[in-house]
C-alpha cells in the first residue's frame, strides 16, 4: 500500500512539470537562478519542486498608443503629438535576462526619442516630411532595442496638434499662396493673349482684308446682341474717300459763289 502510494506521488510530481506553450510563446527556463534553455511551442517538462522555473514570453507584434506629448521645435513652436509603435520580440531570452521590463523599457525609449527628434526639426519638416521622421524614429531606438531581443517595425507620428494662434497664422499664409498662385496664373495669361493679339495685328497689317473681315465679324457680332445702341466700324478707306469729296464739294461751291459774284 505505501509503495502504491509513493507511486501515486511520484507520477503526480512528474506531470505537475509539464508545460505548454502556444505557438506565439516560448518559454524561458531557469534552473536554480541560472539560465537553463529555452522550450516551447508545444509541450515541454521542467523539473517540479522549484528546481525550474519558467518565465512566458508573447512574441507576437505588439501595437503600443504614446499618450499625447507636448515638445517644442527647433523654431520654437510647442506642439502637441501623438505617435504608434508597433514591435515584437524576437530573442526571447534576452528580453528576459537583458532588462527588467521589456514592455515599458521600449515605450519609454520611443517617447524619449519622440521628443529629442521633433527638437531637432522646424515645424515645416514636422508637418511635410512625416516619412523621413518616422524612419529617423525608427532607426534611433532600433539600436537599443536590438540589446533587448526587441525588433522595432514600424514608429510613426499620428496626430499633431498646433497652438490656436499658429493655426491662424497658418491659414493666413495658405491663403497668400493661394493668391500669389492666382496673379501668377492670370498674368501669364494676359501675357499670351497680348502674344497672340500682337501676331494678330502683325498678320491683319500685312493683309487689309482681314482687317475689313474682322470688322464685319464686330458687326455682324454686336447686332446679334439685344443692345439699344449698335455701334457701325466703317472701313477707313471709306472714311478717306468721304472726307476727299467732302472737300471737293466745297471747294466747288466756293469757285461757284466766286463766279457768280
Amino acid at each position: 500500500m505505501e509503495w502504491l502510494i509513493a507511486v501515486v506521488l511520484l507520477v503526480a510530481l512528474l506531470l505537475s512539470g509539464f508545460r505548454v506553450a502556444q505557438e506565439y510563446e516560448r518559454g524561458v527556463v531557469f534552473r536554480l537562478g541560472r539560465f537553463a534553455g529555452l522550450r516551447g511551442p508545444g509541450l515541454y517538462w521542467i523539473i517540479p519542486l522549484g528546481v525550474e522555473r519558467t518565465v512566458r514570453v508573447d512574441i507576437r507584434t505588439r501595437t503600443v498608443s504614446a499618450e499625447q506629448q507636448e515638445t517644442i521645435t527647433r523654431d520654437s513652436v510647442t506642439v502637441k503629438l501623438n505617435a504608434v509603435l508597433w514591435y515584437r520580440i524576437v530573442d526571447a531570452t534576452k528580453s528576459v535576462i537583458a532588462v527588467a521590463d521589456a514592455s515599458s523599457a521600449v515605450y519609454q525609449l520611443a517617447m524619449t526619442s519622440l521628443r529629442n527628434s521633433i527638437g531637432r526639426h522646424d515645424l515645416d519638416e514636422v508637418l511635410q516630411e512625416r516619412d523621413k521622421i518616422n524612419q529617423l524614429l525608427r532607426n534611433n531606438i532600433a539600436g537599443l532595442t536590438g540589446q533587448w531581443g526587441i525588433e522595432v517595425e514600424r514608429f510613426e507620428m499620428k496626430d499633431v496638434e498646433l497652438p490656436g494662434a499658429m493655426q491662424e497664422v497658418m491659414a493666413m499664409q495658405a491663403q497668400a499662396v493661394r493668391e500669389k498662385r492666382a496673379r501668377i496664373i492670370k498674368a501669364e495669361a494676359e501675357l499670351e493673349a497680348s502674344c497672340k493679339l500682337a501676331e494678330a495685328a502683325q498678320q491683319m497689317a500685312n493683309n487689309p482684308v482681314a482687317i475689313e473681315l474682322r470688322r464685319m465679324q464686330m458687326v455682324s457680332e454686336v447686332g446679334a446682341e439685344n443692345n439699344s445702341t449698335t455701334i457701325l466700324m466703317i472701313p477707313s478707306d471709306f472714311v478717306s474717300a468721304a472726307r476727299s469729296l467732302d472737300d471737293f464739294l466745297r471747294a466747288g461751291t466756293a469757285r461757284a459763289d466766286r463766279d457768280q459774284r
